[in-house]
């Protein structure tokens, strides 16, 4: 049943949240919410692998669509791959949860990041950029009157990308993100719907830390049973390093979409990639925002997950 339509609209030069009008849910759905860099492609292996039930590589943009992206396939064409798909589905989104339907009988999974790794990890991705992309992305923009303009040039310096990240937005209304929706915003709105029992919030430091309990918590929640001789090969291959290793098969798309293709998306797969490449000023800057956008105990969870306070729906702030 719905529970609510989306609220808000949101269209930047890679996604267009008007692709949802025509989303017909399956009751078993699973939708995997991330802002962009936090852990999208790492919740697909999890979730993909405890639907199958083995370790197998799978091609994401067809096992796993994304709806909302606007620069690579029609609206048609992803609605007759979902439609086709005799599997449980799970959805990738980019969207904040307010430029989503909202469900009852759906689970949407969310991950969180750290936002000063978030943003270095985009910076890593937005300015590998290939040609062809930054040509898409920006006729996209120019035709697009919500947005109007070429898409952004970033500067090469990351530390320099952080300061732009931080205080430039994407979306109407919003004060960071660039090019992306706001971080800050789109964590803020998963973390207020977080006491639903269809919601579920997992964090990147949980799952670098521990794969297999997280993993076992997610398939929990999602009501997925697990042989246990299976969970061994199951976590091994959700690993880093076993993703990179068949990157260009998960991805495949990427080897137009990136200069380096898969090997610069999976970049590093760590936390605290910020330390020595921020300044004092600049994570000055950053706790400014913290303390502006987020409570106490989010600002905690955003930084250490559920290892710095504990399950999330049971904190009251």
């Amino acid at each position: 049943m719905l529970i609510r339509p989306a609220m808000r609209e949101y269209r930047t030069w890679s996604l267009d949240s008007r692709r949802w009008a025509s989303f017909q849910p399956r009751p078993d759905d699973i939708i995997i919410a991330t802002s962009p860099k936090c852990g999208t492609t790492w919740m697909q292996q999890i979730v993909g692998s405890l639907i199958f039930q083995n370790a197998e590589p799978r091609e994401f943009p067809k096992v796993s669509p994304w709806i909302d992206q606007r620069f690579a396939g029609s609206t048609e064409e992803t609605y007759a791959l979902l439609e086709a798909q005799a599997h449980r589905r799970f959805i990738k989104t980019h969207l904040p949860i307010d430029g989503l339907p909202l469900y009852d009988e759906i689970r949407y999974v969310f991950v969180a990041r750290d936002g000063r790794d978030v943003a270095l990890s985009a910076h890593n991705h937005f300015s590998g950029n290939s040609p062809a992309t930054l040509a898409t992305f920006d006729r996209i923009g120019l035709e697009d009157p919500v947005i109007g303009r070429p898409y952004p040039r970033l500067p090469a310096d990351p530390a320099e990308y952080f300061r732009v990240w931080i205080s430039t937005s994407a979306v109407h209304g919003q004060s960071d993100g660039l090019p992306t929706p706001s971080f800050f915003e789109f964590v803020s709105g998963y973390w207020a719907e977080r006491q639903r029992p269809n919601v579920l919030l997992v964090h990147y430091a949980d799952l670098s830390v521990d794969l297999e309990g997280e993993m076992r918590r997610i398939a929990a929640f999602l009501r997925i049973d697990v042989d246990d001789a299976l969970w061994p090969t199951l976590v091994a291959a959700a690993r880093f390093e076993a993703m990179k290793a068949v990157g260009p098969t998960l991805m495949p798309r990427v080897a137009a979409q990136l200069v380096g293709g898969a090997d610069r998306f999976f970049d590093k797969g760590v936390t605290g990639r910020w330390r020595g490449v921020l300044s004092d000023a600049d994570l000055a800057l950053y706790d400014a925002k913290v303390r502006e956008k987020f409570s106490p105990t989010l600002a905690r969870w955003v930084e250490g997950g559920r290892a710095a306070i504990g399950d999330p729906r049971t904190r009251l702030d």
